[in-house]
């Protein structure tokens, strides 16, 4: 019983910091704005564009494209339009109008996030991530990685392969995402619940509880039950009345 009481101790001491730690990012990530972490407001609605009259024809399109396509679609980049390509090799961009490539290199990058960007204030920085980091974890790489001069320090994450914007961070974001790491015991890709860290803390937990349990049994003694027991063992220990006889 000694061994069990000092482990308890002491388990109950290091697990009992990670229950603060627990409540702690918890609770921050509650309070946190949930609007201003996702950035919901950093990227303007696209302005209506018309399709413009004089687009190439397909057979325009496969010619310039220059190999098998699987999957084409007309769409809006920047200012004009562009063919986006599904082919064996990768994506490929094509002038709607024009039928030359589109890359979608740090200038134009920049500045198609200038123009998706509900802000006023300009770009800071273009970047391209060739290797996930924990901004750009869980995306498709490579991409680019454009970042405002703003308070919040807003950046767009923008595909290096269509334009597309697949996300935005922020301050908020980031401070929300040390939470999201300290909460689910992530220290390193801050993506799993599900990781030999925490099931060795959920298994010392569950051992906390049943120490707990045992303990809390064997401190029991019977004077703590005696304002139950006493009257019970006087109602058993009467005499029973004799019956009056007629």
């Amino acid at each position: 019983m000694f061994l069990i009481r000092t482990l308890h101790k002491w388990f109950g001491l290091i697990l009992g910091l990670q229950f603060v730690l627990w409540a702690i990012s918890g609770a921050m990530m509650a309070l946190l704005d949930h609007h201003k972490v996702s950035a919901e407001h950093s990227v303007r609605e696209p302005a209506a564009l018309i399709v413009p009259a004089d687009t190439l024809p397909l057979a325009r399109v496969a010619e310039a494209v220059g190999g098998p396509i699987l999957a084409l679609r007309l769409k809006p980049l920047g200012d004009g339009f562009v063919y986006e390509a599904a082919t064996a090799s990768g994506v490929k961009l094509i002038d709607a109008k024009s039928g030359r490539p589109v890359p979608i290199d740090a200038a134009r990058a920049g500045t198609l996030a200038a123009a998706a960007f509900s802000g006023s204030e300009p770009v800071a920085s273009v970047r391209k991530v060739d290797a996930a980091d924990v901004e750009t974890r869980k995306l498709p790489l490579p991409l680019w990685r454009v970042e405002f001069a703003d308070a919040e320090r807003t950046t767009l994450l923008l595909s290096s392969t269509n334009g597309d914007v697949l996300e935005r961070r922020n301050n908020s974001w980031r401070l929300w995402d040390v939470f999201w790491m300290i909460h689910i015991m992530d220290y390193t890709k801050r993506e799993s619940f599900n990781h030999p860290l925490i099931i060795t803390v959920a298994a010392g937990i569950a051992w906390l509880a049943l120490s707990g349990l045992i303990l809390l049994v064997q401190s029991f003694r019977r004077r703590d039950f005696a304002w139950i027991l006493d009257p019970v063992e006087r109602l058993r220990g009467a005499p029973k009345a004799r019956v009056r006889e007629s």
